[in-house]
C-alpha cells in the first residue's frame, strides 16, 4: 500500500480536472506527510507539511521540486545552494573528486535499477528509401547478436564512471530471485557468429535498412548514446543512426506498441522486493510493458502465472527462477546495468534512511524522518 499505485485519489476531482488532473495540485488529495500546494508542469512543486498526517512526525520544513533535464544546470545549482540535494552524475565526478567538500557531500549507495537496450518487436519501420520494414529483431539470432556486442563493463566504467555495474541478468543483486545464471554476456566475435547465422547473414543488410536509435534529447543523452552506436558499430559492424527527439516525444513514441522505437535505452526500478515486481509486472505478455516492446512467451506466462498464485514460499520462488531463466534465454533486450544511487546532499540536510529505491532523493521513502539544520545553512 505504501506504492505510488495505492496513493488515494477521489473519482470526482479526476472527473473534474479531465486528462490533465495529474499536473495540477487543484485535484490532488493524498495521506502523506507533504500536501502538493502548487505545481507547475514540467518547472516545479511546492509541498507543505500535511497538518493530518498520521505517521510518526509532521515534516517542519517546505519541499520543492524542480525539473531540470541538463545534469550540469542542476550541478551548478548545487553549488550556488540553490538546492539541496541533486544527483550526482558520471559527468561530475571528477570535479566532485578534487573538492573537499563537494567530496564529503557525496552520498553513494546501491540502486533498485535494471537498465538495458529494449530491441522493438512488434512496430513497422522504415528504411531510407521510405519503405516500411518488420524489426530485424524478430529474428532471435540478431537479438542474441545485439546482447553479445554490448559491452556493458565498459559502460559501467566510461559512460557511467563508475555510477552503475554490469549485469546480464534482470533481477539486481540484493533482491530475491537475484540468480546471476545467464546466458548473456559480452563476446564480440559470438555476437558476430551470431549474426552471421541469423537471416540476415551479417552486417550488410542490416545496414540498408537505416536502423536507428531514439532518444530524449539532453547532454547527457547524446553521450550515451553516441557510445552505444560506436559499441554495435565496433563489435557488430551495425550502422546505427542516432534519432534524437524531444524527451517528451520520446515518452509517448514508448508508450505506444505502433511507434515503439526500433532501439530504445530503458529499464525497470523495484516497486517492492519481490520477483513478481520484476517479471509479472514487467514481462507477462497481457502487461503494458511488455506490449509496447511486442514481447510475448507462452511458457514465461505460464510460470509467472502460476507463481503468482503459488502459496508455497519454496515452489513460488523456483516458478519465478525458471520464469527469469526463460525471459533471459529469449534475449528480449541487450542487458545491461544495474544502477547506483548518488547524490550530493548538503550538510545540512540531516535523518534521511537511505534504500536502494531512492530515486529522487536519499531516504525518500521515510521523509518524515528528514530534518533541516536551518542555523547550518550559509
Amino acid at each position: 500500500m505504501g506504492i505510488w499505485v495505492a496513493y488515494p485519489a477521489r473519482e470526482e476531482l479526476i472527473t473534474e480536472g479531465g486528462e490533465n488532473w495529474w499536473n495540477s495540485s487543484k485535484f490532488q488529495i493524498g495521506n502523506g506527510p507533504f500536501v502538493l500546494q502548487t505545481l507547475e508542469p514540467f518547472v516545479q512543486a511546492l509541498f507543505v507539511p500535511n497538518p493530518n498526517f498520521e505517521g510518526p512526525n509532521v515534516p517542519a520544513y517546505n519541499l520543492e521540486y524542480r525539473y531540470i533535464t541538463d545534469s550540469a544546470v542542476a550541478f551548478e545549482a548545487y553549488r550556488n545552494d540553490e538546492f539541496d540535494v541533486v544527483a550526482a552524475v558520471a559527468e561530475d565526478l571528477k570535479t566532485i573528486e578534487a573538492d573537499p567538500d563537494l567530496k564529503a557531500q557525496h552520498v553513494l549507495y546501491p540502486g533498485s535499477c535494471t537498465i538495458v537496450i529494449k530491441l522493438g518487436l512488434a512496430a513497422k519501420y522504415t528504411d531510407p528509401a521510405g519503405n516500411e520494414y518488420d524489426s530485424p529483431f524478430i529474428d532471435p539470432k540478431v537479438r542474441e547478436a545485439f546482447a553479445y556486442a554490448f559491452d556493458a563493463e565498459s559502460w559501467a566504467k566510461d559512460v557511467d564512471q563508475g555510477l552503475s555495474t554490469a549485469t546480464w541478468t534482470w533481477i539486481p543483486p540484493g533482491y530475491p530471485g537475484y540468480d546471476p545464471t545467464s546466458p548473456m554476456k559480452f563476446d564480440p566475435e559470438l555476437a558476430k557468429t551470431t549474426l552471421a547465422e541469423s537471416t540476415f547473414g551479417g552486417p550488410e543488410k542490416l545496414n540498408a535498412l537505416g536502423m536507428k536509435i531514439t532518444y530524449g534529447d539532453t547532454p547527457r543523452n547524446r553521450v550515451r548514446h553516441e557510445w552505444l552506436a560506436a559499441n554495435f558499430k565496433e563489435h557488430l559492424g551495425v550502422d546505427i543512426a542516432l534519432d534524437p527527439v524531444d524527451p517528451t516525444t520520446w515518452t509517448a513514441l514508448t508508450k505506444d506498441p505502433a511507434t515503439f522505437p526500433l532501439l530504445a535505452r530503458q529499464g525497470w526500478c523495484a516497486d517492492y522486493p519481490d520477483p513478481q515486481n520484476w517479471l509479472s509486472v514487467y514481462w507477462k505478455s497481457d502487461t503494458t510493458f511488455a506490449q509496447r516492446q511486442g514481447w510475448k512467451n507462452e511458457e514465461f506466462d505460464q510460470l509467472v502465472g502460476q507463481a503468482d498464485v503459488e502459496l508455497d514460499p519454496a515452489k513460488r520462488m523456483e516458478l519465478y527462477k525458471q520464469a527469469q531463466q526463460v525471459l533471459l534465454a529469449q534475449f528480449p533486450s541487450a542487458f545491461g546495468y544495474n544502477t547506483a544511487n548518488s547524490f550530493l546532499v548538503k550538510p545540512w540536510v540531516k535523518g534521511y534512511n537511505p534504500t536502494p529505491q531512492d530515486g529522487e532523493f536519499p531516504g525518500q521513502l521515510t521523509p518524515w524522518t528528514i530534518t533541516i539544520d536551518t542555523a547550518a545553512i550559509p
